[in-house]
C-alpha cells in the first residue's frame, strides 16, 4: 500500500515546506540588518526574510517570526526557530493543523510568488 502524508496533496507544497506530524517546517535565509523588512521567495523558489532588526541577543530571529507571523497571519507563538539560531540559515517550525498551516502558506505563496 501507499504511504499516507497529512494533507491532501504535499507534492505541490512549496520546496521550502515540510510537513510534520505536529505543524510543518520552514527552510529560509535570514537577512539581519535589512533596509526595510520583507519576505519573499528567490527565483529558485527558496524563502528569504529580510529584517531590520540586527543580528544580536536574538532579535533578529525574533524579527523574523514576527514577519512570518505577519504575512501568515498566524499567532507568533505557534513559531520556534529549532536550527540556525546563529546562522543566516534556519529551520523553523510552525506548530498547528498540518493541512492548514500548508493551505496557508501555499495561498501566500500564489499571491506573492
Amino acid at each position: 500500500m501507499g504511504v499516507c502524508l497529512a494533507g491532501p496533496d504535499p507534492l505541490s507544497d512549496p520546496t521550502f515546506l515540510r510537513r510534520a506530524r505536529d505543524g510543518v517546517t520552514i527552510q529560509l535565509r535570514a537577512q539581519p540588518g535589512a533596509r526595510r523588512s520583507a519576505l519573499q521567495l528567490t527565483a529558485e523558489g527558496a524563502l528569504k526574510a529580510a529584517v531590520t532588526a540586527p543580528p544580536e541577543d536574538g532579535k533578529a530571529n525574533a524579527a523574523v517570526i514576527a514577519l512570518l507571523a505577519e504575512a501568515w497571519r498566524l499567532p507568533k507563538s505557534s513559531f520556534d526557530v529549532v536550527r540556525g539560531v546563529t546562522a543566516r540559515d534556519k529551520t523553523v517550525s510552525v506548530a498547528g493543523d498540518v493541512a492548514v498551516l500548508a493551505d496557508r502558506i501555499a495561498e501566500w505563496v500564489r499571491k506573492h510568488g
